[in-house]
């Protein structure tokens, strides 16, 4: 661990498929890797339907944010990743439920996904920090 970043790591979500943390801290804000719709007991792609990827998805990020004491509600930037743009409808009514209002900036982007529909980055900053009470 380094005085200006720290690794997290949730074993309740899918561990990462590639030299890099879950999540990285750096002060107040937590930064999520890019998260999709694998099985954390199996750590690989669940397939499913788009419904159920989605909600997995969230669920891994849900559970790396609460390894780093945050919830959904801390997130302010969320960048989306889908292989198929016409399913955007449907997303936006899956995120609309997980996540509350005021909810973050996002970007969404159709992207060359392998072997599931959705992946999600995000970034979130802890309110109890220093910076944000001013300290």
């Amino acid at each position: 661990m380094s005085a200006f970043k720290e690794s997290i790591s949730a074993p309740k979500a899918a561990a990462g498929r590639g030299p890099y943390p879950q999540a990285l801290r750096v002060g107040p804000l937590v930064f999520v890797s890019g998260q999709g719709p694998l099985d954390p007991a199996e750590n690989r792609p669940k397939t499913g339907t788009f419904e159920e990827q989605v909600r997995l998805t969230f669920r891994n990020v849900t559970a790396i944010l609460a390894a780093a004491g945050l919830s959904i509600a801390d997130v302010v930037k969320v960048t989306v990743y889908l292989s198929d743009l016409s399913r955007v409808p449907e997303f936006n009514v899956l995120y609309a439920e997980e996540v509350p209002e005021p909810r973050p900036a996002r970007t969404l982007v159709q992207a060359g996904l392998r072997n599931i529909d959705v992946e999600l980055d995000v970034i979130a900053a802890d309110r109890r920090h220093a910076l944000f009470n001013g300290a």
